[in-house]
C-alpha cells in the first residue's frame, strides 16, 4: 500500500502503534455517532481490536486502509472495503473533531479515489451517508461523488434502523 502524501497531512498504513492515537480521536461522541461499526464510548481495546481486523482484510484484498497522519500523530483513517476487484468498492472515513472543516478530509477521499481508479484500477467508489451527516455529504460533493439514491432503513446504529443516502463516483 502506498504512502500519499498532501500539504495538511500524509495517508499511510496503519501500524499496531496507532492503537493510543485512534482511540483518543475516535472517542467522541459527535465523530462516532455517523459511523455504523464505531461504538461509543471507543476503548484502546477497541482500537487495538480495529488494526488487528484490517491487518488481516488487507492481507487478503478485501481492504485497503489510510491512516491519516498529522505530524507524527493519526487524527483519522479513510478505508476502501467490499472490493470487488476490477469493479467497485466502498469508502469509509472519519477524522478528529478539532480538524474538521479544513478540507482534510475532502483532500483525502480525492487521493484513495484517484489511486483506487489508478492503481486499483477500480470503475467505482460508494459510500453510504447518515441523512443527518450534512459534513459527509459536503466532503464527497466536493470530491465530484454524486448523490445516487436513498436508502430506507439500510444503516444500524445503537438499535436502530436509519435511512441513509448512497453517493457514488464512477471513472
Amino acid at each position: 500500500m502506498p504512502t500519499l502524501k498532501s500539504k495538511q497531512f500524509i495517508l499511510r498504513p496503519f501500524r499496531d502503534t496507532d492503537a493510543k492515537d485512534i482511540a483518543k480521536n475516535i472517542n467522541n461522541r459527535k465523530v462516532s455517532r455517523y459511523m455504523t461499526h464505531v461504538p461509543y464510548p471507543y476503548s484502546l481495546k477497541d482500537a487495538k481490536a480495529f488494526l488487528q481486523r484490517i491487518k488481516a482484510k488487507n492481507r487478503k484484498g478485501l481492504k485497503v486502509s489510510f491512516a491519516i497522519a498529522v505530524g507524527q500523530e493519526i487524527v483519522g483513517g479513510i478505508s476502501l472495503t467490499a472490493i470487488a476487484k476490477g469493479h467497485k468498492a466502498e469508502m469509509g472515513y472519519w477524522l478528529a473533531e478539532r480538524l474538521w472543516g479544513r478540507g482534510i478530509m475532502s483532500e483525502a477521499v480525492k487521493k484513495v479515489v484517484k489511486d483506487a481508479f489508478g492503481k486499483l484500477k477500480l470503475k467505482r467508489v460508494f459510500a453510504y451517508v447518515m441523512i443527518p451527516n450534512k459534513g459527509s455529504q459536503r466532503v464527497l460533493a466536493k470530491a465530484g461523488f454524486k448523490k445516487e439514491g436513498l436508502l430506507k432503513k439500510h444503516g444500524r446504529k445503537d438499535g436502530k434502523f436509519l435511512d441513509m443516502y448512497i453517493y457514488g463516483k464512477a471513472r
